[in-house]
């Protein structure tokens, strides 16, 4: 818990103290209850696991699938409309604005989620379909729909995205906040 209130209060400049995060945040606790619940999908407790789940998507606004792997230091900021779906992996210290989706493209079974590795930033409404996989220190920009592989340090902007290398040494919220990224 403690990893999580440093990941917010490194990520969002507006967090002013622990308490304030720990209380108000509905995507910190939307990753809470995730764990739980997670826990308890993975324990065979599947029909208790997905009622929690989706009561804690009543009191966050935030559906994240108890089957969905998720690591350490995720942040979402401000939360609402986010969409995680079953096979969907999350790496360490990954951030998601609000309006984002990791969903699926087929009914088929087996893994039909994305993977997103460490370090991975998505904008607000970001779209990242199927079983694909975004590269670690990727940034995917604001409505961007991302249907394919993303290699490490991408910048993946537009619909359908399409990705360019990062700059060396350029910020990630300098990325996100660039006008030229938005759709």
């Amino acid at each position: 818990m403690r990893e999580d209130l440093a990941a917010a209060r490194l990520r969002d400049p507006a967090a002013r103290s622990s308490l304030e995060i720990a209380l108000l945040y509905p995507g910190l606790h939307a990753v809470w209850a995730h764990r739980l619940w997670h826990r308890l999908w993975v324990r065979g407790f599947r029909f208790v696991a997905r009622a929690g789940s989706q009561l804690t998507r009543w009191l966050t606004g935030i559906e994240i699938h108890p089957g969905a792997t998720i690591g350490r230091r995720f942040f979402i900021d401000h939360g609402m409309g986010v969409v995680i779906g079953e096979t969907a992996e999350v790496g360490d210290d990954v951030m998601l604005y609000h309006a984002v989706t990791l969903g699926g493209r087929t009914r088929d079974g087996g893994k039909r989620h994305p993977t997103l590795q460490d370090g991975v930033a998505v904008g607000a409404g970001a779209k990242i379909l199927g079983p694909i996989t975004i590269g670690a220190g990727t940034v995917v920009g604001a409505n961007a729909v991302v249907t394919r592989d993303a290699g490490p340090d991408s910048v993946l902007v537009g619909i359908p995205a399409t990705s360019r290398k990062r700059v060396a040494g350029e910020d990630t919220r300098a990325i996100l906040t660039a006008p030229e990224y938005y759709i």
